[in-house]
């Protein structure tokens, strides 16, 4: 991973495979550390493992199996405080949670066009053409959704963020209502291009989350966060 110089940077954190309560819970004292100005601005990129997760306005209705069968899958189910429906986490697909002060951005949606801008400039970079215009938030490639957003805001600092599906098990979208639209196609780099790594993915992202943000990047370890 590259680090640089931390004047007017970005840190960057590679978590790897996260539980997700955990995580979510590392964003929440993280934000306040920040809102408060005792931490510097933060991207954490990780995977987490099988999860399905409901936004503000996700339904239960939303996840398309029972509970013995979730129970069966290992998949838990989490009710949380970001925008959107529902969406599923799991290995193999590039979750990012930028945890900034958007007041300095402009607001929450110069955020979500940063989002979408970096993730379609990355997909750029290994062959894939893809975009969000005339489309619901999240990026496309063509019909087929391959990026999501969702985010909060508390005290004008963002938490969650996105999720681009690298090389995550598809099928696993079949069991919900993918962002409150029915039968929506989802896709994955994999998919598209065969075999990518998903850490270089992680490293090639960053660096358009820098550029959209108008910040260099540096990469702080894991035991700087938790």
């Amino acid at each position: 991973m590259k680090r640089s110089n931390k004047i007017n940077a970005i840190r960057i954190v590679w978590l790897g495979l996260s539980d997700f309560y955990e995580t979510w819970e590392l964003q929440k004292r993280l934000s306040e550390k920040i809102a408060k100005g005792e931490a510097p601005e933060t991207i954490l990129l990780l995977e987490h493992n099988n999860v399905y997760t409901l936004g503000r306005r996700g339904k239960s209705e939303d996840i398309l199996l029972q509970a013995k069968e979730l129970d069966s899958m290992g998949i838990k189910v989490h009710k949380i405080d970001r925008g959107g429906e529902a969406t599923y986490h799991g290995p193999g697909q590039l979750v990012g949670y930028p945890i900034l002060n958007v007041r300095k951005l402009g607001g929450p949606l110069r955020l979500v066009c940063i989002l979408q801008n970096s993730i379609i400039s990355s997909l750029s970079d290994f062959g894939i053409v893809a975009n969000c215009e005339n489309k619901p938030t999240g990026v496309w490639v063509q019909d087929a959704k391959i990026g999501a957003i969702g985010l909060r805001v508390s005290k004008g600092i963002s938490t969650h963020g996105f999720a681009l599906n690298v090389s995550p098990d598809l099928t696993l979208f079949d069991h919900i209502v993918p962002c409150g639209m029915p039968g929506i196609p989802v896709t994955s780099m994999e998919k598209l291009l065969t075999k990518v790594d998903l850490v270089d993915c992680a490293s090639n992202i960053s660096t358009h989350l820098a550029q959209e943000l108008g910040r260099t990047e540096y990469w702080a370890d894991k035991a700087d966060v938790i």
